[in-house]
C-alpha cells in the first residue's frame, strides 16, 4: 500500500502528508489525508485528518511561504529520511497547493 500513497514534505514544518490512492473525491479541502508531525518524534504515528483543517492551523499559516516536496518512496523515518523528491514548489498560498495538487493529478 505504501508506494500507492502520495506524500508531501513540507520542509520547514517538517510535516508529512500522505495522500492515499483511493478513497477521496471532491475537493481538497474536505479530503482525508494521513498526516505526521516530524518534529514530535520519529514514533509519533501518522493521524488521519481532514487537509483543510491542517491547512488552517496557525503552524501552516504563520509560515508561509512553504517549501514543499512531493515523493512516492517511504524514504526511511526518524533521522534516516531522506526523500527522493520527484518535484520541488515553494507554496506561498493554499491556491498554490491545490495548483501544485492539480499538477499532479491527484
Amino acid at each position: 500500500m505504501n508506494e500507492q500513497l502520495k506524500r508531501f514534505h513540507f520542509q520547514e514544518l517538517d510535516w508529512t502528508v500522505c495522500f492515499p490512492a483511493s478513497g477521496n473525491a471532491g475537493k481538497y479541502w474536505s479530503y482525508t489525508v494521513v498526516f505526521k508531525d516530524r518534529k514530535k518524534g520519529a514514533s509519533q504515528p501518522g493521524q488521519r485528518v481532514s487537509l483543510g483543517e491542517l491547512l488552517e492551523s496557525p503552524e501552516f499559516e504563520k509560515h508561509h511561504p512553504h517549501t514543499v516536496g512531493f515523493y512516492k518512496d517511504s524514504s526511511g523515518d526518524g533521522e534516516e529520511f531522506k526523500p527522493s523528491y520527484l518535484e520541488l514548489r515553494i507554496i506561498k498560498t493554499v491556491e498554490d497547493f491545490w495548483m501544485f495538487l492539480n499538477s499532479l493529478d491527484i
